[in-house]
């Protein structure tokens, strides 16, 4: 029989344990050293310093590559520090095309640095739209980055379409699964290169650790991504690889209770007559709810709604919620709330913004593990509060 647990929430709880035994613990302990000795000059040990491998570390990237379906995974210092891993891959002066809309930080990451430093050009476009990725393919394109469902507007990627496409043009794709989690959608089943998480939210789940990942389909990818992190040295840490391989544990059920009150969520704010658009995948109403069936378990554990009444009227709500905390992250086992006008997206200009589709009256909620009902009753309270001004 192989050792190979074959459902995902079995995998959660027990992928990478067995690479961290020690004296029969049921759970990897944290191994905090540095260095590790040797017995003598000729030997080479698993393990002689953390940069390079740690047993946390390891335990950790197995699990998550477990999960991934993928052949390995490297744990990063935060999620923006997985992309820039990424992008050590391209050469000097790459091209890469990326999904219009993408999240702000990785806009920031592109333009406002790697264009600079390594002469990187990007080719912002809607990744559906096939032949315009195929229009947009250049000599020096190396990368293709997916973001779905994008942040904040829950737009998706037919992903085994485009993959398709750019392996036959020869491109790598990444995807940032950060919004969906391995347990809600499975890229490299659909022929993605390489997956990238922010482990800061639904890995880690309880909004205490900053951490990022890279997941290869292939040993080639894997061995490349193991040289940069080498090199570079931006690790994650043992405690915070610790912390999120605990959090992946319970990724199955946190995902399962999030999921489910999300679309009662959605649902009860699409009916609301001081809400004026919702945005989530898994809701007839959403343009590519097909595609969310096709390619993803669930609609997610994010909604994103346009207020009425404009930036006060968002401001309103915001102010009289209870159960729903203002934060800049996502993924946690709380309820919390995001104005993407002043937070998420702040570095970006109004302009770029509205390009964007980012308007001073959308808000982001990203739905806990909360009691639906409570959830629910926060929300109404808070939208009733909205002093909409007659035109």
């Amino acid at each position: 029989m192989s050792d190979k647990p074959r459902h995902f929430a079995t995998r959660t709880l027990h992928a990478g344990d067995p690479h961290c035994a020690a004296d029969n613990a049921i759970v990897p302990p944290i191994v905090t050293a540095s260095s590790f000795t040797k017995r003598s000059l000729d030997e080479h040990p698993d393990y002689a310093y953390s940069r390079v491998r740690n047993p946390t570390r390891d335990a950790y990237e197995s699990c998550v590559a477990a999960l991934e379906e993928g052949a390995g995974a490297v744990a990063c210092a935060s999620g923006v520090n997985a992309t820039a891993t990424v992008l050590e891959l391209l050469p000097k002066d790459a091209h890469v095309i990326v999904m219009r809309g993408v999240y702000g930080g990785t806009f920031r990451l592109m333009e406002d640095y790697r264009a600079h430093t390594s002469g990187l050009t990007t080719s912002y476009i809607d990744l559906n739209d096939l032949q315009a990725v195929a229009a947009a393919i250049r000599p020096n394109t190396r990368l293709i980055w997916i973001e779905s469902p994008t942040n904040p507007l829950l737009q998706l990627v037919d992903i085994r379409a485009l993959c398709d496409l750019a392996r036959a043009r020869g491109v790598l794709t990444c995807i940032d699964n950060t919004f969906c989690s391995p347990w809600n959608q499975q890229p490299i089943r659909l022929g993605v290169d390489l997956v990238m998480h922010s482990a800061s939210k639904y890995i880690g789940g309880h909004s205490d650790l900053i951490g990022g990942l890279v997941v290869a389909a292939d040993d080639t990818l894997l061995a490349r991504l193991r040289k940069i992190s080498m090199a570079v040295g931006a690790i994650q840490g043992p405690f915070d690889c610790y912390l999120a391989l605990r959090g992946l544990k319970t990724l199955d059920v946190r995902l399962e209770r999030q999921c489910a009150n999300a679309l009662k969520v959605a649902q009860f704010l699409e009916a609301h007559p001081q809400v004026e658009q919702v945005f989530y995948p898994g809701l007839p109403s959403h343009p590519q709810h097909a595609l969310c069936q096709r390619q993803m378990r669930a609609g997610g554990a994010v909604v994103a709604l346009r207020v009425k009444g404009g930036r006060a009227g968002a401001e309103q709500v915001v102010q009289r919620l209870s159960i729903f905390v203002l934060a800049d992250s996502l993924g946690g086992v709380e309820s919390m709330i995001n104005h993407a006008w002043t937070m998420s997206h702040n570095s970006l200009s109004p302009e770029q913004k509205q390009q964007m589709g980012i308007g001073e009256n959308l808000l982001r909620l990203s739905v806990g593990v909360e009691d639906a009902r409570d959830l629910i009753d926060d929300l109404d309270q808070a939208l009733a509060a909205v002093d909409v001004q007659p035109a």
